[in-house]
């Protein structure tokens, strides 16, 4: 009796729509993941912890660092109140024009800012290199300029089509990119030389974007009307704008100033840090993206009819989520030499770079629990307009992101500036559980 009550309750939830749309973004992130997981081992056999590794992720520093923070905060505050429009007015032709409207020329306003100000960008935060060293990174600076744009774009079109359930197409997107750099990797190396990497990411962000757009007006979701900027919900998502963007703009500082600490150290130290945080990373992008992209229209859905439910089914799932990711973080820890060697250990990388970016790796495992549950509570936090404390969380992080990278790379050198890294999530996804606590019975009152 004991075993049918489970079979019929394991039918039951796989029946539930959001579960049928997490599975469904975790199955396809799985595969988006492990194409883009298997560019990278194609990367680290082609250069190893080399100069031109270094070179391509300070230039890709700044584009990802202004879709990341300006961008996609935009589009994660457009959600929720795109969702109220719709259930209200339902002025939601003119609600996407101002909101297109708003990520152009946000995303122009970027690429002008970033093109005149990357020798103050280099000099500022990666002096004291030589001159090819900057030749390099501005040559692949130059093509990775217009992603800003593209991305931009591409965010707002996820964003919605998550909000008309069709997360199958916002999930496989990213695939496109990795597809576009093996391509130029494995058949253009000789022909775009320093350049194949960048090139590489730029036909990918344009062939999303077009892919996206195509998907949005095939099913009818691109609604263009004249712009309303002064509606009631637009309003709203204009004013959560500022604290998002300072929280993600806070946030984003610590990667900065994590790889302008590692470009204090020898060569390589860069790619160290990153190759050190793929593994941590393939696991946290597939669970954020099967439960955050779902759960963000869901709990904004939620939120607006029943709050008690909503807070209910937050502490569920963080419960269950968190010891299942603190087995797996245990697992890959105790395996993580294996891990390293077995993806990245061929050509240009070596035995001994195995070993460093395995401990690297080992200090990022640390916060995967913390990182992930974070990740969750913050997307609930924005669900209910709740951004202005995750700024002031954010200026304190970075704070002791600074603070705690100077201590620790001097005792552990880039070790140090991972471990740096695993506290801080710690200690922000703890302050976030308690103040949704506290939200929750401020809302109760």
């Amino acid at each position: 009796m004991k075993n049918l009550n489970i079979i019929a309750s394991i039918k039951k939830l796989l029946r539930n729509p959001t579960v049928i749309n997490v599975l469904t973004v975790a199955i396809i992130s799985v595969f988006v993941k492990g194409l883009g997981f298997y560019k990278e081992i194609v990367v680290a056999g082609a250069f190893g912890l080399s100069e031109i590794l270094d070179t391509f992720f300070i230039a890709a520093l700044l584009p990802g660092f202004v879709s990341e923070v300006f961008l996609n905060a935009f589009n994660t505050v457009f959600i929720p109140n795109y969702i109220a429009e719709k259930e209200s007015t339902n002025k939601i032709g003119a609600f996407q024009s101002a909101s297109f409207l708003v990520t152009l020329t946000v995303a122009l306003f970027f690429i002008v800012i970033s093109y005149l100000f990357t020798d103050v960008f280099l000099e500022t935060f990666f002096n004291g290199h030589t001159e090819s060293y900057y030749t390099l990174v501005k040559v692949q600076f130059y093509y990775l300029l217009p992603c800003i744009l593209f991305w931009g774009l591409t965010s707002l079109l996820s964003g919605l089509l998550n909000i008309y359930d069709e997360f199958r197409y916002s999930s496989i997107y990213p695939v496109l990119t990795s597809i576009s750099m093996l391509v130029c990797l494995l058949f253009f190396k000789e022909q775009l030389q320093e350049k194949v990497l960048a090139v590489g990411m730029l036909t990918g962000s344009i062939a999303q974007f077009l892919f996206l757009l195509f998907i949005a007006i095939k099913k009818n979701i691109i609604q263009i009307d004249k712009p309303d900027f002064f509606g009631l919900h637009t309003q709203t998502m204009f004013k959560q704008v500022p604290a998002k963007v300072s929280s993600g703009f806070l946030t984003g500082l610590i990667s900065v100033t994590d790889q302008f600490f590692a470009a204090q150290l020898v060569i390589g130290s860069i790619t160290a840090l990153n190759y050190g945080l793929r593994i941590p990373a393939f696991f946290t992008t597939i669970i954020v993206m099967a439960l955050g992209n779902v759960l963000l229209p869901y709990f904004s859905k939620l939120s607006i009819n029943n709050k008690d439910e909503a807070f209910k089914t937050l502490y569920n799932i963080l419960k269950r989520l968190f010891i299942g990711l603190l087995v797996v973080s245990v697992v890959l820890i105790l395996l993580s030499d294996f891990i390293v060697e077995l993806f990245f250990e061929r050509n240009a990388f070596t035995s001994d770079d195995t070993v460093k970016v395995a401990n690297i790796q080992r200090m990022f495992l640390i916060g995967l629990p913390f990182t992930i549950c974070g990740n969750i509570i913050v997307r609930f936090l924005t669900s209910i307009n709740k951004n202005a404390f995750m700024a002031y969380v954010s200026f304190a992080t970075v704070i002791l992101n600074i603070v705690l990278d100077i201590i620790l790379m001097k005792y552990f050198g880039v070790f140090g500036i991972a471990l740096c890294t695993a506290l801080l999530q710690i200690f922000r996804s703890l302050v976030f559980l308690n103040y949704t606590k506290k939200q929750e019975n401020v809302l109760a009152i």
